[in-house]
């Protein structure tokens, strides 16, 4: 969600900088959390313009920055609408020559992989010349690459079956070891001079299937740049789920336009380096177009993955909602799919989504993919 300040004062602040604090703040002029946060980023870069202390504009301090190029990237899309944004970077490398806005080959080749970086990559690919694509492609498999190693142990945790205690089971592998019953069933062969206890039989039970018939899964994944954590984590997730037997998953990007990704859903850096952060909202328009990929209702699960901020028909999503929930498809509604994040959404949408029958809440990537598998099970 984007900064919003209303406050003629606070504008006013942002406007002059650091120097305008002890003059306006006694008139209600201080800035709140999130105008705080704009003030540090428009500080990170503009605060580099000696001009602009010499106009009395902004004070040009000499404070170490504390933030760090890939952060103050992931920080724009965050507070500002999409044309400031544009305009921010362009004078970032325009104007102050600021190369390692990760467009700049070397500096990119010399970062430490992370989460952090594989945002701001995805934030910029737009601005990278063929070169430093390709090294930032080869930074985000890497990322992936860790990412998909959690995951995948999760879903395939997940998926695997709940353990039945009351069948025996002939596949002698760790996760199906019966302590419990063997320690009982060897307790005959306990020596007691030695303290050892010699296991002849070991035990091993057997797990349930998952499921039987096949299940549609669709994501609908919201493109915004507030919720790049969430397309992340959404396309390695549905690569994990696409190797599942008896699983049909669709990834669906939108924000006022829809992409299917499905066919890219196999290599979630391609996929990645597809989508588009940024732009508005339509909702309604993307459950929409789930609707018409729903053949089987009651074998169908739809997780929306957004904010809720709609800006198209409100009325209208809760009424396609609404219908397919009816109709027998389970619907979810996720604020974040990310680790740490905390949730920032519409409550009096996600209301009334939940209203007509939809689930709505927060959920980690292993969470959901629990949850995915309790309503596989039925």
């Amino acid at each position: 969600m984007n900064l919003q300040i209303s406050e003629p004062l606070q504008r006013w602040r942002l406007l002059l900088g650091e120097s305008a604090e002890a003059a306006l703040s006694g008139h209600g002029g201080g800035l709140d959390a999130a105008a705080a946060g704009a003030d540090a980023a428009l500080e990170w870069l503009y605060g580099r313009d000696p001009g602009r202390a010499e106009r009395g504009e902004r004070k040009a301090g000499l404070d170490g920055s504390q933030l760090t190029t890939p952060d103050w990237i992931n920080s724009l899309h965050k507070l500002f609408p999409k044309e400031v944004i544009e305009r921010l970077e362009q004078d970032a490398v325009e104007r102050f020559g600021i190369d390692e806005v990760v467009t700049n080959l070397e500096v990119l080749e010399r970062l430490e992989p992370s989460e952090s970086l594989l945002r701001a990559v995805l934030h910029t690919k737009h601005l990278m010349n063929p070169d430093v694509l390709f090294a930032a492609r080869r930074l985000v498999a890497e990322v992936v690459r860790r990412i998909m190693e959690k995951l995948q142990s999760e879903v395939k945790q997940a998926f695997n079956g709940t353990r039945d205690r009351r069948r025996r089971s002939n596949m002698r592998i760790a996760r199906n070891f019966d302590f419990k019953r063997t320690l009982s069933e060897n307790l005959h062969r306990w020596h007691p001079e030695k303290k050892n206890l010699y296991l002849e039989k070991p035990v091993f039970i057997s797990r349930t299937r998952c499921q039987v018939e096949r299940w549609d899964i669709i994501l609908l994944i919201d493109q915004s740049g507030s919720m790049v954590d969430s397309v992340i984590h959404s396309a390695v997730m549905a690569a994990c789920l696409w190797n599942l037997p008896g699983m049909n998953t669709r990834l669906v990007a939108f924000d006022t336009s829809i992409v299917d990704l499905t066919a890219d859903v196999t290599d979630p850096v391609e996929l990645l380096m597809k989508v588009q952060l940024g732009g508005g909202t339509n909702i309604a328009k993307a459950v929409a177009y789930a609707q018409q990929l729903v053949s089987n209702p009651s074998k169908s699960i739809v997780v929306l993955v957004s904010d809720f901020y709609e800006g198209g028909s409100s009325t209208e999503l809760v009424r396609r909602v609404k219908t397919m929930v009816e109709n027998g498809v389970k619907f979810l509604g996720l604020a974040a799919l990310d680790e740490s994040a905390t949730p920032v959404y519409d409550r009096e949408m996600a209301s009334r989504l939940v209203n007509v029958g939809a689930m709505v809440g927060a959920m980690t990537p292993g969470q959901l993919a629990a949850w995915l598998a309790e309503k596989v099970r039925g």
